[in-house]
């Protein structure tokens, strides 16, 4: 099996690269810190598995996923994360990625993840299948005060919802950074939130990012 770890944090990649040698049968043959140096590796090295964290420092990896899918290689992703986040695992999911994995699994059981994968099955942190056990518990949020943002505030709320910053949004919706605060504050002050977070579960649970088309906008 050969793998391509994607990481920006040295440590983390020296780490797991450790892991991972010890395995005859992985062949870790190169490491990467960005987006950029990702897909370079990913053309060059052809390899079997890519094992990528969700935050590559002001980078996203669902970026890499995205931009290496788009262009054709057919590698699979594994979501390497200390994340537990609904949010983040259904973003990952929305890309169709092989498998999101906690940073805080055993040796082990990450070993056992890649080999899962590598088979061609999926494999989800057992953490993240029991919160989305829990999710589905919970009853749905009321939507019906969306109704009273406007056309441009539901925008910027859908963006929350999909975990962009300010100036991610700001390009996207192509408006000014000062602008995109003074609607986040009026989607907050209606919608009665405390925070940006609380406005990003919000707009997941009421149905209002919709990832399988949303997430590469």
């Amino acid at each position: 099996m050969k793998i391509v770890l994607v990481d920006d944090q040295t440590l983390v990649r020296k780490g797991v690269i450790s892991i991972l040698s010890l395995q005859d049968t992985i062949e870790v043959s190169g490491e990467a810190g960005n987006k950029q140096e990702a897909l370079r590796l990913i053309q060059r090295e052809e390899p079997d598995l890519v094992i990528i964290d969700f935050q590559l420092g002001q980078e996203s990896g669902l970026e890499v996923i995205s931009e290496a899918k788009r262009l054709g290689y057919k590698c699979k992703f594994a979501i390497l994360t200390y994340s537990k986040d609904l949010t983040s695992f259904e973003h990952a999911k929305a890309l169709d990625v092989d498998g999101y994995i906690s940073l805080e699994a055993h040796p082990e059981e990450l070993i056992y993840a890649l080999h899962v994968i590598y088979r061609g099955r999926k494999y989800f942190d057992p953490d993240i299948i029991e919160l989305l056990l829990q999710a589905e518990k919970k009853p749905q949020v009321d939507n019906s005060f969306i109704e009273q943002l406007t056309s441009k505030e539901k925008e910027v709320l859908q963006k929350l919802g999909l975990g962009f910053s300010n100036r991610q949004i700001a390009e996207r919706l192509f408006i000014t950074e000062n602008t995109v605060k003074k609607h986040v504050g009026q989607v907050l002050s209606k919608l009665n939130l405390g925070d940006r977070t609380q406005a990003a579960l919000y707009a997941n649970t009421t149905g209002l990012v919709q990832y399988k088309y949303d997430v590469l906008v």
